[in-house]
């Protein structure tokens, strides 16, 4: 922001000071629009990146809990608890234990 300001006679010492904050810049705007971009590219990036990685995440886990879905009763039936839960292995009466 720029003041101006209408002033009768000139001060040396006010002058001198505000020569001496005085900034004037010169910038390279090509290779500042040139690394705003590269930035802003690269943000982007990093954004595909996580957002791929979260849906990988993602798939693994619902392939994960479609897999224990599907052989959730897989050992229930297997050689061993059948035999368990056989009655060959009772006494001759065990209807008897109802009764």
């Amino acid at each position: 922001m720029v003041r101006k300001v209408y002033v009768r006679q000139r001060e040396n010492a006010i002058v001198n000071r505000l020569n001496k904050t005085r900034e004037e810049k010169f910038p390279d705007l090509r290779a500042e629009k040139e690394e705003f971009l590269k930035k802003t590219a690269k943000e982007e990036r990093r954004a595909r990146d996580e957002q791929r990685a979260r849906e990988k995440q993602e798939k693994r886990e619902r392939e994960q809990l479609k897999w224990q879905k599907e052989h959730a009763y897989d050992d229930l039936f297997s050689e061993e608890n059948m035999q368990a839960s056989s009655n060959l292995d009772r006494d001759t009466d065990f209807l008897d234990d109802f009764m």
